[in-house]
């Protein structure tokens, strides 16, 4: 199958030396795009900035903002069997990005900020998508609650939600713990490393028949 992989953060830029930002490090999207490829699909890793190193056999894209991700995900998706949205893209971006480095002139400095494309929200309204879409959902209460409003707003076949508010999984760690919510139910993965939850979501999507919206 053709896999479509979203990772990392986006950085949104407010001058030339500053960004906004978030702690995205991009192991579960790697992760993802490696087990895919392990698994025998062609895949594609689009990516924000991080640090790791893209998986052998993986088609690699970078990008910066969340704009050239929502443009470089619209121009790929329709040749994917699978989209996997993973990327914790920036939901806000400055109105205005300044030319040259802002000086420090005073005790505070206020943005204006607007909302960025909404890629996951875009994949079947807007981009016409109807291959399987897996989207993360990032959540720090509530978390089956919140990530099946998810499932039904942006019309996913699977959701993997995870506390972002623990210290021993999610953000900056080798390991996860993750919901599997489909329109069936919910399903817990235990705390185990990124590569092996990967490995387990890799096989539920490729097996998801394409496209059933959640109810």
């Amino acid at each position: 199958m053709r896999i479509l992989v979203t990772a990392g953060p986006t950085r949104e830029p407010i001058d030339p030396v500053r960004y906004i930002t978030n702690r995205s490090s991009g192991r579960m999207g790697y992760a993802l795009a490696g087990a895919a490829a392990h698994e025998g699909h062609h895949v594609i890793l689009v990516s924000g900035p991080t640090s790791l190193d893209v998986p052998p056999g993986v088609d690699f894209i970078p990008v910066e903002t969340a704009q050239e991700m929502y443009d470089t995900v619209r121009s790929l998706c329709d040749r994917t069997d699978i989209a996997i949205l993973c990327a914790a893209v920036a939901d806000y971006r400055p109105i205005a990005v300044a030319d040259q480095k802002i000086k420090k002139t005073g005790d505070k400095l206020t943005l204006e900020l607007e909302k960025t494309p909404d890629i996951l929200g875009s994949m079947r309204s807007d981009f016409g998508y109807t291959g399987i879409l897996v989207g993360f959902a990032a959540e720090t209460q509530n978390i089956e609650q919140y990530a099946h409003d998810k499932l039904i707003r942006k019309q996913c076949d699977l959701i993997v939600a995870n506390d972002v508010s623990r210290k021993d999984i999610g953000f900056d760690s080798s390991q996860n713990e993750v919901l599997l919510i489909t329109a069936d139910g919910a399903e817990p993965l235990p705390k185990d490393t990124k590569e092996h939850i990967a490995m387990e979501i890799i096989s539920r999507a490729s097996g998801i028949i394409p496209h059933q919206p959640a109810k």
